[in-house]
């Protein structure tokens, strides 16, 4: 690996040239930044990989099976494993979507989960993102830019190839397809994660289109191409639910497709992810998964949560106000990295604000014990520095469900920071799997 972090400076012009940038739009103004790359890879043996891979399926299937059922029947709430008022007070919850069933029954075909590795090894899930999860691409073309440097360190290391995940993308989408081509339908060239858009669509072989390139007519979508109007058969959205169809979501949405929602309640076409999925990645839903892989597959979860409370149940939220300053608060409303707060590092007056927030509307809240978890060495001119990282792992449902054999480790690019979202400023590695 020495050989290829030489390249470091290398790889991040290269990576630059491509146009790999994360957009941060805040406080009324859109800024691009580069993604900051770090060549040191993170590392997972082949057996601690399969491990995970089980898991992570499992989890994933229980989640969709969730989706399914509180569409539909609603069993779990039934058989009181969750609380109704839980599930219908979640904004990710969305009436125009009840008894709707998406195309073959999938509704998260891409599921990015979030870990982190305690310091004793073990693998804790911290958020299941089922709505829009980005990162894909940047261990992707990273991977490209690292072997064009270095050849002989993948010649020399018995790293499994991750150049397949355009495949598996395009296979899944292919599944579920309704009869027409495949699209990634993008907000645009302002969004976050444009240059994920294009590179997917690329790797896809998909149409990249805008709003504007689509409508319906009759129930169906059509994309307006240069060669005449093309029946659409599967959506890959990369825009959040509430824009989707201002028909039926945000009326002033102008980055939606009118009628998109009737298109889809008639099952003329297929949309990835399907709208709705925000209440089964709920900050506070999470708190229920591993009881979901119970429920529904009658098997015990082989991935466990960060030990979590819910100040929804008295005994949590007792608990949580005994132990406010030891816990990490979280914002259900948030998303990115926002809303995350570790109580010992707020002054005294402000921790009692959140603490009096968290009396007043627990639902809104969850807290979580704090995991130590792993840091990872990062490349710097003056020297390896440890930071923490997370993992990001990209689960895949079509014909079956698969994890992609690679991922996107964030990094934290400051000493102690334990936020490593792009959007708060933190950085990426390329993620190794051993064969064997």
């Amino acid at each position: 690996m020495e050989k290829l972090v030489s390249h470091t400076a290398r790889i991040n012009d290269q990576l630059a040239r491509y146009g790999v940038k994360f957009g941060i739009y805040k406080n009324g103004t859109f800024n691009e930044r580069l993604f900051p790359f770090d060549a040191i890879a993170r590392v997972i043996p082949a057996d601690d990989w399969r491990n995970l891979e089980r898991g992570l399926a499992q989890r994933v299937d229980a989640l969709n099976a969730f989706l399914k059922d509180v569409y539909g029947p609603q069993e779990i709430i039934h058989d009181g494993v969750v609380p109704e008022d839980f599930v219908v007070s979640s904004p990710g919850y969305l009436a125009p979507c009840v008894g709707l069933v998406p195309p073959k029954g999938i509704y998260s075909h891409i599921s990015g989960i979030d870990l982190v590795q305690s310091r004793e090894g073990d693998w804790f899930v911290l958020e299941d993102n089922l709505r829009v999860p980005s990162g894909a691409s940047y261990p992707l073309i990273s991977r490209g830019i690292c072997r064009m440097c270095s050849p002989e360190t993948f010649r020399t290391n018995d790293i499994v190839d991750n150049r397949g995940y355009g495949a598996m993308l395009r296979e899944v989408m292919d599944h579920v397809n309704c009869g027409g081509i495949n699209v990634i339908f993008t907000p645009g060239r302002y969004n976050a994660a444009y240059f994920e858009h294009s590179y997917l669509a690329e790797q896809t072989g998909a149409v990249l289109a805008e709003a504007g390139d689509l409508y319906v007519d009759d129930e169906r979508v059509y994309y307006r191409g240069f060669e005449g109007d093309q029946r659409v058969g599967a959506i890959y959205r990369r825009i959040s639910d509430e824009y989707l169809d201002p028909t039926t979501f945000l009326p002033e949405s102008v980055i939606g497709i009118p009628n998109l929602m009737s298109a889809y309640r008639a099952g003329n076409v297929a949309v990835i992810n399907a709208p709705g999925n925000g209440v089964a990645d709920d900050k506070g839903i999470y708190y229920f998964v591993p009881k979901m892989v119970e429920y529904y597959l009658g098997e015990k979860p082989l991935l466990h949560n960060a030990p979590t409370y819910l100040p929804f149940y008295e005994d949590d939220l007792a608990y949580v106000m005994d132990n406010f300053e030891k816990l990490v608060i979280k914002d259900t409303a948030e998303a990115g990295g926002y809303g995350v707060v570790f109580a010992a590092n707020m002054e005294p007056e402000a921790r009692e604000a959140l603490r009096q927030k968290v009396l007043t509307s627990p639902r809104r809240w969850i807290a979580q014990e704090v995991v130590d978890f792993t840091e990872l060495p990062v490349h710097l001119p003056e020297g390896d520095v440890p930071r923490k990282a997370d993992l990001r792992a990209f689960v895949l449902t079509g014909h079956e469900t698969k994890v992609w054999p690679s991922g996107l480790t964030r990094y934290s690019r400051e000493a102690g920071n334990a936020i490593v979202n792009s959007s708060q400023g933190g950085g990426f590695k390329d993620t190794w799997i051993l064969s064997h």
